[in-house]
């Protein structure tokens, strides 16, 4: 599968900003998707991932309450709608695919997404 995220840019704290991540290839629905991001001189991590049929999400302590996860099969694209949007946001944000066969598991390591989009920057200024 071939995953291209789009939707980053410049916004003010407090402001909101949706990624989107567009797949092709394979069944998008035979995968769990997820979101990372990658501040400069830190490692890359979690924000949110969903489940095959979109009914089960998971979210870093981070961002709970603040972000959206979610996914249109039909569409073939996986969304992040981020509001509330703080300094520490400040990142370049990934979309990531991994082909399972559990319907309602969401995954939460980089190890265990085997694709990997291009990467898109997400800039919070105050």
């Amino acid at each position: 599968v071939q995953l291209q995220a789009s939707g980053g840019g410049l916004v003010q704290a407090g402001g909101s900003l949706k990624l989107s991540c567009a797949a092709s290839g394979r069944a998008f629905s035979d995968y769990v998707m997820g979101w990372f991001r990658q501040a400069p001189g830190k490692e890359r991590e979690i924000v949110a991932s969903i489940n095959r049929g979109g009914g089960t999400t998971y979210y870093a302590d981070s961002v709970k309450g603040r972000f959206t996860i979610s996914r249109d099969n039909a569409a073939n694209t996986v969304f992040l709608q981020m509001s509330s949007l703080k300094l520490e946001d400040t990142a370049v944000y990934y979309c990531a695919a991994s082909p399972t066969a559990y319907i309602r598991r969401t995954f939460s390591r980089a190890r265990e997404y085997d694709y990997w989009g291009q990467g898109t920057q997400v800039t919070v200024s105050s």
